[in-house]
């Protein structure tokens, strides 16, 4: 399904409590495209949007999410029809854009 990959982890700090280093971690998606993808997606048809930002098919995902936190969206077109799907991997609509792209 899809090939390890880097993800980038960002270090959110460092706590010292009993002589043990304890490191908390948050992984962020790559912003893939500051743009959403133009899709025409076909009726019934499942589709696997990349959350992560590394899939090199984007706006799909090709596996590169394995060994992080992340995993694709599924979903299933309701209609045939274009729909633009979140390039930027901040949307709150989850694989749609909702235009967050424009402030980052």
């Amino acid at each position: 399904m899809c090939p390890d990959s880097e993800i980038r982890t960002h270090i959110f700090y460092t706590l010292h409590l009993n002589n043990q280093r304890k490191v908390a971690v948050m992984n962020k998606p790559e912003i893939a495209a500051k743009s959403p993808f133009a899709v025409n997606v076909e009726k019934g048809k499942d589709y696997y949007w990349c959350a992560c930002g590394r899939s090199k098919t984007q706006p799909f995902c090709d596996g590169s999410h394995q060994g992080s936190t992340f995993a694709p969206t599924k979903f299933t077109a309701d209609e045939s029809k274009m729909v633009y799907l979140c390039g930027c991997k901040q949307s709150k609509n989850g694989h749609l854009c909702d235009g967050t792209h424009k402030s980052l």
